[in-house]
């Protein structure tokens, strides 16, 4: 099978797998493939705040195929196989591991509310923190121990998941240094991809300012979805300036969209 050269099928054949508040699954060229679709939806406090913000999908698009066609080529597995086009990636099909995780450089957002340590302040390490995927409960922290006992990953997989996580967390945190940005902390999702009777653990998911906590090292300005979250305007223009230092866009490039629009529901 030719990963790299699928036959394109337009988004109006092709089925629907899932519809999730950033994103669209649709079904692969390939058997074992997925067509991941990158929506303009902004969303906070689980979807409870939402705007839709034009462009910011092609740029989360872009951002995210830069880092996860980095991470394969430094060996950390990934469901990434390549961009499409402005919006989509053609992903392999993955089950999809019902935990967010969560890596800590930095204090801030919910770490500093929980334990009363000033954002800002530098982690005497990194810590790792895993939450149960589930909106309807506000996606709560878990243990090791419920992870288990509820059969949502198994110690080995945790393991492997954790081990992940500490590469990903360097491999990012040297990239975004490299163009004066301090990553403060990041959340990613694992899948099992099987393998005809194999089975192992890789990233998947996205990682761009929607999932990461990006702030200009000189400054401390935030360039990720704290922008939305926070009601400090100019979210797409943080997500340009990410993709401008890291190569992504011309200097000269203007950011697309006109800007939010407020959707009422």
């Amino acid at each position: 099978m030719d990963f790299h050269n699928p036959r394109y099928i337009p988004m109006s054949r092709r089925r629907r797998i899932y519809e999730g508040k950033a994103k669209v699954l649709y079904e692969g060229p390939e058997p074992g493939t997925l067509i991941q679709h990158f929506k303009d939806d902004a969303t906070a406090f689980n979807a409870k705040k939402h705007e839709v913000i034009e462009g910011k999908g092609v740029l989360n698009n872009r951002i995210s195929e830069y880092v996860f066609q980095n991470l394969n080529d430094i060996g950390v597995p990934t469901h990434f196989i390549r961009r499409l086009n402005m919006r989509e990636q053609l992903i392999r099909e993955v089950e999809i591991i019902p935990l967010e995780i969560v890596v800590r450089n930095v204090a801030a957002g919910s770490l500093s509310t929980r334990l009363g340590i000033e954002e800002g302040t530098q982690l005497p390490r990194s810590i790792i923190e895993f939450y149960y995927k589930n909106d309807q409960l506000g996606d709560p922290m878990v243990s090791e121990e419920h992870i288990t006992a509820f059969g949502w990953a198994n110690p080995q997989e945790i393991d492997d998941m954790m081990a992940l996580a500490i590469r990903v967390n360097d491999f990012l945190s040297g990239l975004f240094l490299g163009v004066g940005i301090r990553l403060v902390d990041f959340k990613m999702e694992c899948g099992r991809l099987w393998e005809n009777d194999m089975m192992r653990i890789v990233v998947a998911d996205e990682i761009s300012p929607d999932s990461c906590r990006l702030w200009d090292i000189k400054s401390a300005e935030k360039l990720d979805k704290d922008r939305f979250r926070r009601d400090l305007g100019g979210l797409l223009e943080a997500y340009t300036e990410v993709a401008k230092r890291l190569g992504i866009m011309n200097e000269g490039e203007p950011p697309r969209g006109t800007g939010p629009v407020l959707v009422k529901g």
